[in-house]
């Protein structure tokens, strides 16, 4: 029975400085992957706009949009102030819906002077695509606009077509900007 065993003998300070630096090696390895944590929650967060983004938008994008409070809902639409609105052929043009309650941004396509369904009509030389569309939820509306992006990103022209009339849709210049503007303001919301 030795009197005088050291504690820390040395094969025990091997082994805790294995231990150790194991241990800061995987914490460090793991703060990468914070990000890919499982979201158990069952939340749809496919239309969340973080505060930093709507704050941005209600301060700086938002006094180019008129503004609709609808109490009723408790949500407010912002449409763009330079949009083109006639009194005797269709207009389509988009709404950003700020919901604060869920802390979530809608898109929705508002159809004036018309009836769903419609068809929207690309075009560019002899290339064309045919978008149908029927009014539907935010999931909807949302996957209309990334069907539209790709085109207006390469300057298509577009044709609107309800039951057998077709109409020019967004043929301006002007009316194309506010498109893209509100496009861009929406995606930046969403992040």
């Amino acid at each position: 029975m030795p009197a005088r065993d050291p504690i820390l003998s040395p094969e025990i300070i091997r082994i805790l400085k294995i231990f150790i630096f194991s241990s800061l090696g995987m914490v460090l390895l793991f703060s990468f992957f914070n990000g890919y944590r499982a979201d158990n929650s069952g939340k749809d967060r496919s239309f969340l706009a973080a505060d930093a983004n709507r704050i941005y938008f209600l301060n700086v994008r938002g006094i180019h949009y008129d503004r609709e409070v609808r109490r009723d809902a408790g949500m407010t639409l912002f449409r763009h102030s330079k949009r083109v609105e006639s009194d005797s052929i269709p207009s389509f043009f988009p709404v950003i819906i700020l919901n604060p309650a869920k802390d979530e941004a809608y898109l929705y396509f508002e159809l004036k002077k018309a009836d769903y369904p419609i068809q929207i009509i690309a075009q560019k030389g002899e290339e064309s695509a045919i978008l149908n569309f029927s009014n539907g939820n935010n999931s909807d509306h949302f996957q209309l606009l990334s069907q539209l992006k790709p085109y207006l990103e390469e300057d298509y022209s577009f044709q609107l077509k309800v039951g057998n009339n077709t109409f020019l849709l967004w043929a301006e210049e002007n009316e194309l900007s506010v498109l893209k503007t509100v496009m861009e303001d929406y995606f930046r919301l969403l992040n």
